[in-house]
């Protein structure tokens, strides 16, 4: 159901969207697509506007499930059923003829950034603007660079959307933005890896950035995003990349890993007591703990490691694994890094930020 001007209808009541979420929550949990997209297709008819569907009931349930997956209270396998189903349910709100519309105002492309799986953000989004008139082309997960750049070509798109849930895409992000910039198309960029406030989009030369699908969509009905200038390059953006830190880590990182991984052993004895699956996700793991190093040094911003071994903590301690490693594994990855100032300086700052939290203590309860 639409305006005539486009703008969002008026959204039902927080009680009648708080009972529809958990309505499609119970049909979720339960892996019952056909019971789910029975939930989104019949709040369609009662009347309740596709947006609110899509960004009060669908968007908040699968945020519960990554929630449920953080407490260990599902598995990875339940977390992809349950994103499966609520894109299903997505799909069929779309085909639904109340939420149709004919296309009013300009083209959009909408997509997730290389390496990015996580494509539910950007799904909404796209359907949000369809809602609201636009012309969408929605490309869909872990779209490369060169592609998107192939296709900007051929359309004509009046912006792109980029989406990113995770901080270790930011540096192919910075790529996409660069790359569409150069051939004249704006950028407007969400997700949780550009930071809760936008820091890293503004970081990262984005025209404009948006916290969630609504905003982002109220932001392109305000007035078309200005064509850029692009009169310069990457490194202009980020100066602190000419010490070649990141460069360097980022091609040593298997070697580190493995480096750090059999060292570890001495510096934490209980690892000789894991088994082969313990063994595997600690070697992932420590996988994860150099691209977010590797990160925050293309950021030249210490927090988004910080912030990233703290929730790695939360993790661990969810799931039983004793987080007392952290600090070990941290100090024999400064040891190989020891030539590299940022690299330790943002490790060290890494380990206090473990230290000063309780997830080391609470970690030992397990061990």
């Amino acid at each position: 159901m639409r305006t005539r001007t486009g703008a969002p209808p008026r959204s039902p009541d927080n009680a009648r969207l708080k009972l529809l979420a958990e309505q499609l929550w119970s049909t979720v949990s339960a892996r019952d697509e056909y019971s789910a997209t029975e939930v989104v297709t019949r709040a369609l008819e009662e009347g309740v506007d596709a947006e609110s569907v899509l960004l009060d009931v669908i968007a908040v349930v699968q945020g519960q499930v990554g929630e449920e997956w953080a407490a260990n209270r599902i598995s990875v396998a339940q977390e992809h059923a349950a994103t499966a189903i609520n894109e299903r349910a997505v799909a069929a709100l779309a085909a639904h003829p109340v939420a149709r519309t004919s296309p009013s105002r300009g083209r959009i492309t909408v997509a997730c950034v290389d390496g990015e799986w996580h494509a539910l953000p950007a799904r909404l989004l796209a359907e949000v603007l369809r809602l609201r008139g636009w012309q969408v082309d929605y490309l869909g997960a872990q779209v490369p660079t060169p592609h998107l750049i192939s296709h900007l070509h051929t359309t004509r798109a009046d912006a792109v959307a980029l989406s990113s849930s995770i901080a270790t895409r930011l540096p192919a992000a910075h790529a996409a933005i660069t790359a569409c910039q150069a051939i004249g198309v704006p950028v407007l960029v969400g997700g949780a890896a550009f930071g809760s406030d936008g820091r890293y989009a503004r970081l990262l030369g984005a025209d404009a950035w948006a916290p969630d699908a609504r905003s982002a969509t109220d932001r392109l009905a305000r007035g078309p995003l200005p064509r850029p200038q692009f009169d310069h390059q990457p490194m202009d953006d980020l100066p602190h990349l000419a010490d070649q830190e990141y460069t360097m880590v980022v091609r040593s990182r298997d070697t580190l890993v493995r480096t750090v991984f059999t060292a570890l052993e001495d510096a934490f004895p209980a690892m000789r007591a894991y088994d082969d699956t313990q063994r595997e996700r600690t070697a992932e793991d420590l996988a994860h703990i150099v691209e977010f190093l590797a990160t925050a040094l293309y950021l030249g911003d210490e927090t988004v490691f910080g912030s990233f071994l703290t929730w790695t903590a939360r993790i661990l301690v969810a799931r039983g694994v004793p987080a007392q490693s952290l600090p070990p594994a941290l100090a024999l990855l400064a040891r190989e890094l020891k030539d590299f100032p940022r690299a330790v300086r943002i490790l060290e700052l890494g380990t206090e930020a473990l230290i000063t939290t309780d997830h080391i203590t609470a970690a030992g309860n397990h061990v």
